[in-house]
């Protein structure tokens, strides 16, 4: 078996052991078009942070609420309350299988103040993109990491720039940036107050 079968075969089991954790109630199908598909009637019913929070940890990533210390990364132990009580303020996706398509979830979320993007095989430019067309991300977002995303390019970098709020910038293991230095330029030249840290080849 080549290399290349032997990483999608890991990747593969990694994605049916992600659905064999989501609660017992959900079939095969739910589990598969539950990871991206956005349900808007739920949102409406419980709120853009609950039904965020939702998605968010079925495709295995974790979620800090406001004025809370504690990573949420059970779907079932989801704390439950008055409509709109807990706000997401962090988001750390590392190994999710999160992608382009769900991230309507993120609209209405106005208190996520940090994302870390760390070794998702789903993310991409648009994905990237989407994130700083957000409104309300745009007025929020202070911290992002983006660590060993192998579909991102200078292209979903370059888009991150109207994030104006942005504090701090992360990148790490890119190998899908081939132009750093000019795309480290645009990124100063539009947002010079943002302090870029990088550890790319």
């Amino acid at each position: 078996m080549s290399t290349k079968q032997q990483i999608g075969k890991r990747n593969s089991a990694d994605l049916i052991s992600r659905w064999k954790s989501l609660p017992w109630d959900f079939s095969l199908s739910q589990r598969f078009f539950s990871v991206d598909r956005v349900d808007s009637e739920r949102i409406k019913a419980v709120g853009p942070d609950r039904a965020a929070s939702e998605w968010l940890l079925r495709c295995g990533a974790l979620v800090r609420y406001q004025g809370y210390d504690k990573w949420q990364q059970d779907y079932n132990g989801l704390p439950t309350g008055p409509l709109g009580k807990y706000k997401i303020q962090a988001i750390d996706a590392t190994e999710s299988c999160i992608m382009h398509r769900g991230f309507d979830y993120l609209d209405g979320l106005k208190h996520v103040e940090e994302i870390k993007l760390s070794k998702c095989i789903y993310i991409q430019d648009e994905c990237l993109q989407r994130i700083s067309e957000t409104e309300s991300l745009q007025k929020s977002l202070l911290r992002l990491m983006i660590i060993s995303c192998g579909n991102v390019t200078d292209k979903g970098i370059i888009a991150l720039h109207k994030l104006t709020n942005l504090e701090y910038l992360f990148l790490s293991d890119l190998p899908g940036i081939r132009e750093k230095e000019t795309t480290v330029q645009i990124l100063k030249k539009s947002m010079p107050s943002l302090e870029l840290e990088l550890d790319l080849e």
